[in-house]
């Protein structure tokens, strides 16, 4: 049974990941480019389902490390779609570590990030209303 060390993940689920000696430093603390680009994959993933369609990352607004990452914890993701717009969307982010062969679940980080959706020539386009 999983327990969180404060508060709850706010989203869906979208990617699960283990953090590999290969995106740590010297002391074994995983760089945050790494997660960050985990984050970003999550939300093309939620933002390409919404816009039923290509996406891009447009900005990541603020983002801060609370708690590290280390090698072998694994790294959850968690998006929720906040705001759609004509051609954009902006996407809740929160990345999550259970630690290492525990069920201690803590929060790393969390962002806002923009996304685009694009057409086949690689222009905006709107994205679809949900139904």
């Amino acid at each position: 049974m999983v327990q969180y060390a404060e508060g709850s993940p706010n989203g869906e689920l979208t990617l699960r990941t283990l953090a590999m000696p290969s995106d740590a430093n010297a002391a074994g603390d995983i760089f945050g480019g790494w997660v960050m680009a985990q984050m970003d994959l999550a939300c093309g993933i939620r933002a390409a389902e919404r816009a039923k369609g290509r996406v891009v990352t447009a900005a990541v607004k603020e983002m801060s490390f609370a708690k590290p990452m280390k090698i072998g914890d694994t790294l959850c993701i968690y998006t929720h779609v906040n705001r759609v717009g004509r051609t954009s969307m902006t996407l809740k982010v929160e990345a999550w570590a259970q630690r290492y062969l525990s069920d201690l679940m803590e929060k790393v980080t969390d962002a806002d990030f923009v996304m685009v959706a694009l057409d086949k020539d690689g222009k905006p386009k709107p994205v679809p209303s949900e139904g």
